[in-house]
């Protein structure tokens, strides 16, 4: 049956070529957009490398401060961390480490400008890097302030050309590092782990970072396993509900632990940032709702499009059903027909969106990005495809196979 259903479609889709080319074109060009996107999304958020453990994994990535009259936003400082934030119950691990800040190197006449992260020894716990040599500095290294480094892989190669790179020695902001590993380059949308060099948060130019409540630092914990994480959350913002502030200005803080997700959503302008309840739900909400509303056009161009093709098959469906075909199977015809001709349209949605993402991943648009279409994006694709097709297919089906066998042998409904 769906071989006979699939040899009647492509010859509907050659008989009129016009139709069938607008068709393609809004199915092919409405998925290359949302492939994109969700190639994209999926590259910044979903698990891989160095954060492949992200089912167990929490962070503050920010913090916010409300009075009565004013509101404080930012990171949140070192002492927070240090002094409230040790020894979670279900922790594995946890991380202290600085938002990367901009730094430069001169190599003789040339100006080289890097992204410098200030972490702990945890930090390589936490995080899986991949190491191209040597390793992440130890619990001495930061507890001594030695002043060592690891660098990814794109710094080695503006530093030391084409050379290894381990035990030599570089300046940024003005210090001296040694190199002690190198690790492959983060894309700088994954802005968590992302930076050129890392180096122990003890080689600051100042320990007055050891004193704030607020200031360049986050924090990420590793759960031992996924039914800790409630309880994570739990004791933290009890913690802090405890927390005394020092500036009598502000009289709550919220610093919660969350998913990388929901610390995305609270960013976003509809969150209720003064609150320690995850947003993500939100945020899930307002892109399916938009992307909803993007597919709404094509959706109904693809609808009238297929009703005026089908209303030329009115003899054929009059005749069908004057012979006893019942309107459950010709619903289905001309649903498989649709879904059929927007897999068509999705694979060269599909192709496009893989010309468009390795024209990011060239474009150096994002440092370091490696765009794909992935099995994930691909399975998004392919139900997006389906899901096209039987929303855009559904109702023009089912509005001719409701016809009488008369008016269909007479072309189709008065108008």
């Amino acid at each position: 049956m769906l071989r006979h259903y699939l040899t009647m479609t492509l010859a509907v889709l050659k008989r009129r070529p016009f139709y069938t080319a607008i068709s393609l074109f809004g199915i092919s060009f409405t998925l290359l957009v949302l492939m994109v996107v969700t190639a994209m999304a999926d590259h910044a958020l979903a698990p891989m490398a160095p954060e492949s453990r992200q089912d167990r994994m929490l962070g503050v990535l920010s913090a916010r401060m409300f009075g009565p009259h004013s509101a404080w936003s930012s990171n949140a400082g070192y002492m927070l961390f240090d002094k409230h934030a040790r020894g979670l119950p279900g922790v594995e691990a946890l991380t202290i480490f600085s938002s990367f800040q901009t730094v430069t190197t001169y190599l003789g006449d040339q100006r080289i400008t890097s992204t410098l992260k200030r972490t702990d020894d945890a930090f390589w716990q936490v995080f899986d890097f991949t190491f191209l040599e040597g390793g992440g500095y130890g619990r001495s290294d930061v507890d001594d302030a030695r002043f060592v480094a690891v660098i990814s892989r794109a710094t080695r190669e503006r530093l030391f050309g084409t050379a290894a790179a381990l035990g030599k020695t570089f300046e940024a902001d003005g210090q001296s590092f040694r190199v002690v590993g190198v690790v492959e380059n983060v894309p700088d949308i994954r802005y968590v782990p992302y930076a050129d060099i890392f180096v122990p948060h003890t080689t600051a130019k100042t320990d007055a970072y050891k004193r704030e409540i607020m200031g360049g630092f986050q924090a990420v914990a590793l759960a031992r396993t996924r039914d800790d994480l409630p309880v994570i959350r739990e004791e933290f913002n009890a913690r802090l509900a405890r927390l005394e502030l020092p500036d009598k200005d502000y009289k709550t803080l919220v610093a919660p632990f969350e998913t990388k997700y929901d610390a995305v959503a609270r960013e976003s302008p509809f969150a209720d940032r003064s609150s320690p309840e995850r947003q993500g739900s939100k945020l899930t909400i307002f892109l399916v709702i938009l992307a909803l509303l993007f597919i709404t056009l094509p959706t109904v161009n693809l609808v009238n499009v297929n009703i005026s093709r089908i209303l030329e098959r009115a003899s054929e469906i009059g005749v069908r059903k004057a012979f006893g075909a019942p309107t459950r199977q010709l619903v289905a015809q001309f649903v498989v027909e649709n879904v059929i001709l927007t897999l068509l349209g999705g694979a060269i949605g599909l192709i496009l969106s893989g010309l468009v993402l390795r024209a990011l991943n060239r474009s150096s648009f994002i440092a370091h990005a490696a765009f794909t279409i992935n099995a994930r994006v691909f399975a998004y694709g392919v139900l997006m495809a389906i899901a096209f097709g039987i929303v855009s297919g559904v109702y023009p089906a089912w509005r001719m196979a409701r016809l009488h066998p008369v008016e269909a042998l007479k072309g189709g409904p008065s108008r």
